[in-house]
């Protein structure tokens, strides 16, 4: 049977160089942070446990794990259509984040150096794993006749600043959640091989090892600064960095779904497992989880899926710009009132289980 599907036509900044895809809410960002402040903060208090992740951090343990073999050296060309378009979506948002995690951690090793010597090695290294990762998903969208110009994205990226305590929040949750995205891909994959379509979900064992190390990282951090985890303020930032990061994927996975079902997943039952797991390892280091159990959790979810189809059908409209706008204004209304409903759901306190007074 001849295979009628055209290869998806990608806008390139130069030849084999694709254009960036359009910041919005729900894309990988940039951030930047208060370099001084880190710079002077007391770690002390879990010095011991950093050391030994810093250890950890210099055995590389993926050192040799990074390298391409016979399977990769194939035509990919029968990934056509609309998967081709999904797949190199995927590998372009992976390797964007993994990009934007080096340039912080890299940042930060660099400022930190003289002020923070066991920080800044920590970051340094970790900003290692993050270039390899994201080198090796760059390297992959070439089989696809595609990679990113990562300079350009340097330069032509919003940078967003955070306080240092909101780099914690944001970046561990983000190590941590993108563990159990690549260890579930990988032990589903690992069941299914037939549904293995690209040689790269091989490498997820080991790769999602360095997440965890990562997220481990942050959390000895956090627990060396009590003051980022023990007061009812804590316990507010830590609500809405959980409730950011699990709507974000959410809304993000939906509109992907038939990427995952190319893996043979289903979106919605892959995302509730990563939600529920992320939200229980949280849960050892944050004041609160989420109560994703609520019955108005997903069902929030859900309507801000179906506002987001319908404000994509309003953009793809040959409508004038004005009359869009009115169109999606009361869906913006929907989303936004969902997403704060969400976050006023009371969320199960776990201070108590770390011993930590109030």
């Amino acid at each position: 049977m001849v295979n009628t599907l055209k290869k998806p036509e990608f806008e390139e900044l130069r030849p084999g160089i694709k254009v960036p895809s359009k910041e919005t809410i729900l894309t990988p960002r940039f951030y930047t942070t208060d370099f001084e402040a880190m710079a002077k903060m007391d770690i002390s208090v879990n010095e011991d446990e950093l050391k030994a992740i810093l250890e950890e951090f210099r055995i590389d343990y993926n050192r040799h794990h990074f390298v391409r073999d016979e399977e990769f050296n194939q035509s990919w060309d029968h990934i056509d259509g609309e998967t081709r378009a999904l797949f190199v979506e995927f590998l372009e948002r992976s390797c964007t984040a993994e990009f934007s995690g080096f340039l912080l951690y890299k940042e930060l090793g660099r400022r930190l150096k003289d002020k923070s010597p066991l920080l800044a090695e920590c970051f340094n290294l970790m900003s290692r794993d993050e270039a390899r990762h994201a080198g090796f998903l760059n390297k992959a969208l070439s089989d696809f006749n595609l990679s990113l110009d990562l300079g350009f994205l340097t330069k032509s990226r919003k940078y967003t600043f955070f306080k240092p305590k909101f780099i914690f929040y944001a970046t561990y949750l983000s190590e941590k959640i993108g563990y159990w995205r690549y260890i579930t891909i990988y032990r589903h994959l690992e069941k299914h091989p037939e549904d293995r379509i690209y040689p790269i979900f091989r490498f997820f064992e080991n790769w999602c090892q360095d997440e965890n190390r990562h997220g481990d990282f942050f959390d000895a951090v956090m627990k060396a600064q009590p003051d980022i985890l023990n007061d009812w303020k804590a316990r507010l930032w830590c609500r809405f960095f959980l409730l950011s990061v699990f709507a974000t994927m959410y809304l993000n996975d939906l509109q992907r779904s038939d990427f995952y079902k190319s893996l043979g997943l289903d979106a919605r039952e892959y995302d509730k497992h990563v939600i529920e797991k992320t939200n229980e390892t949280a849960a050892r280091v944050f004041p609160v989880m989420i109560d994703v159990k609520h019955p108005k959790f997903y069902k929030s979810l859900e309507t801000c899926v179906t506002n987001n189809e319908q404000l994509r059908a309003i953009d793809a409209s040959s409508s004038p710009k004005p009359v869009k706008f009115l169109r999606k204004l009361p869906l913006y209304v929907s989303n936004a009132v969902n997403l704060i409903g969400l976050y006023f759901i009371k969320p199960i306190r776990m201070d108590h289980l770390h011993g930590q007074a109030r």
